[in-house]
């Protein structure tokens, strides 16, 4: 059973599920930098390629307090591997099938791997004494509603994709586990996480790639959705916060707290990527809401969670980033 005692102790030895992604593998860079211990698990999951993965992890790989396991969260044989490269004080778990529109096509492959999955390693983490999880939640959780900010408090039993609904159904698998087990849990409800090694099928990657190769830009309905966009930097500041205090069952939101249109994120773009966009305008997909907007005060509050960087510093940062890779790979 999972000890209470770990309140205000730093893990020191920790597995990263998702590892080989976009958020995995700049929070293993982060928790390396602060001479932790890092075992990352993924398995690489076709959803977009595996070169860019491989990429993500090439400085990782390289550091002697990191390891790599190849594997699927559902395959006991994998969990054993992963476990058995332990003892951990905790546990990451970002990884699932990702995407609100995808999975309005295959409901029943994202409920094997974000709900099967995620009880699979819970079981293992709990098997092998794990005390404490954090656990990436979705602002997609919220469903649609007009009205905002978004917080903890509020009821989440609309969501309207199944995505979303796998992510609700991990956080309350998560509850009854910490009530039964005492596993200590924070739920990290993410906001629209961007900037360096951003998944291709994101807005802003997708935009700025498009825009690039001088190609056009969609835009859903009339560009006025709002997103309360997350520089990576702060968002992984965060979840390290939310894992190092980890005390009892909690949910956070982690989000910048300042939602911005589609349209604002072109603009953006155009200004640091000196272009302007050809916008090709596309009917509203079904599943996608009209706004996501974080109140981050009870992070703040706990955890002492500050987002710093404004959409203007992050899209630069990111596109320094893109140019610098494009520049690399000529």
């Amino acid at each position: 059973m999972a000890s209470h005692a770990t309140q205000g102790v730093r893990p020191e030895r920790v597995l990263v599920t998702g590892a080989a992604g976009f958020i995995g593998s700049t929070l293993c860079e982060h928790l390396l930098a602060e001479g932790r211990r890092v075992v990352g698990l993924d398995n690489f999951d076709p959803f977009y390629g595996r070169a860019l993965k491989e990429e993500n992890l090439a400085a990782l790989c390289e550091h002697p307090d990191f390891a790599l396991v190849e594997g699927d969260i559902r395959s006991p044989e994998d969990l054993a591997t992963a476990f058995e490269s332990g003892p951990f004080d905790a546990v990451v778990h970002l990884a699932a099938l990702a995407g609100v529109r995808p999975s309005l096509e295959r409901p029943a492959a994202y409920a094997d791997v974000n709900v099967a999955g995620t009880a699979a390693l819970c079981a293992a983490a709990l098997e092998h004494g794990v005390p404490r999880m954090l656990f990436a939640s979705s602002s997609s959780v919220y469903g649609e509603r007009t009205e905002g900010p978004f917080r903890e408090s509020d009821p989440v039993e609309r969501p309207i994709s199944p995505y979303a609904a796998t992510k609700r159904a991990g956080e309350l698998l998560l509850h009854s586990l910490h009530h039964g087990s005492g596993l200590e849990v924070t739920c990290a409800r993410i906001f629209t996480a961007y900037g360096p090694r951003q998944r291709p099928d994101l807005a802003i990657r997708k935009f700025a790639e498009r825009m690039l190769a001088d190609r056009p830009v969609p835009v859903y309905g009339d560009g006025s959705a709002r997103r309360d966009f997350t520089f990576v930097d702060d968002l992984v500041e965060g979840l390290v916060l939310g894992l190092d205090r980890v005390e009892g069952y909690r949910i956070l939101n982690f989000g910048g707290g300042t939602p911005v249109t589609v349209l604002d994120i072109v603009r953006a773009l155009e200004d640091a990527l000196g272009r302007e966009a050809d916008i090709d305008w596309q009917p509203q997909p079904v599943g996608d809401v009209s706004q996501t907007w974080s109140d981050p005060a009870l992070a703040r509050s706990v955890l002492g969670y500050t987002p710093r960087v404004s959409l203007r510093e992050g899209v630069g940062r990111f596109v320094e980033w893109l140019n610098q890779r494009e520049k690399d790979s000529a």
